[in-house]
């Protein structure tokens, strides 16, 4: 099937943290997607310029119902208009969904790692919600690094006590007071433990800024991973 530019209006923001937000769009004659998927969104001005940004998709495939997550940047262009400034009711064009590397697809049964830095938690999130709705039994271990706790994402999501998922917050800049490990970047002994359950075919998941991605990724490969199973996602 084509990949094409249809219309998205938009009928929810939802703030996750100070400058994040969680788009929800309905998309008319959207053909679904596989979580870890994303989309291009296109702005057009009066006079006529464009503007392309891709965002990745938070919520599993529900209809036309399209969930983006969006880091309003400094000086950007297009991010912190659409996190604040797009009116609810307001279109805009998407085209998806894009990627079939980095994707879970529901009813695989082996333990998963995810690996997220910052806002590289919206993929991770939307296969969280797939394995969910899919009841499979395989074990979910979510490794998320952030900043401070005030800036997570999803929090109801990746803290609401499910049996089948496991979520480690690793804090680089301030912990909560009653956090044991210090605040500092992913360490080769915080995969260490985060990669215990896995098998040796298990698939992990990192995303995040490049520097972030490609620091985990030695990481787990000095580890002994196989990097087959490593798949990256990175912006930035």
């Amino acid at each position: 099937m084509a990949v094409v530019w249809r219309r998205a209006r938009l009928v929810e923001r939802v703030p996750q943290n100070a400058t994040a937000r969680t788009l929800v769009f309905t998309v008319p004659g959207w053909p679904g997607h596989l979580p870890g998927q994303h989309v291009d969104v296109r702005l057009t001005a009066d006079d006529g310029y464009q503007a392309v940004r891709s965002y990745s998709l938070a919520a599993p495939a529900d209809g036309n119902r399209v969930e983006l997550g969006v880091q309003a940047v400094l000086d950007g262009e297009v991010s912190p208009y659409l996190a604040d400034a797009l009116p609810v009711g307001a279109e805009v064009e998407v085209r998806g969904p894009l990627g079939n590397w980095f994707v879970w697809r529901p009813g695989r049964i082996e333990p998963v790692l995810l690996v997220g830095g910052g806002s590289g938690v919206v993929p991770l999130t939307a296969m969280v919600r797939a394995h969910r709705q899919s009841l499979s039994r395989g074990a979910f271990h979510l490794l998320y690094s952030v900043r401070s706790a005030e800036d997570a994402w999803y929090h109801e999501d990746l803290t609401d006590g499910h049996p089948d998922l496991d979520v480690r917050l690793v804090y680089t800049r301030k912990a909560p007071p009653d956090t044991a490990r210090a605040p500092g970047r992913v360490t080769a002994d915080d995969l260490a433990e985060a990669t215990a359950g896995l098998l040796p075919a298990s698939p992990v998941y990192v995303c995040g800024p490049t520097g972030f991605v490609e620091a985990v990724g030695d990481l787990l490969t000095g580890l002994g991973r196989d990097p087959a199973t490593i798949r990256t996602e990175r912006f930035g």
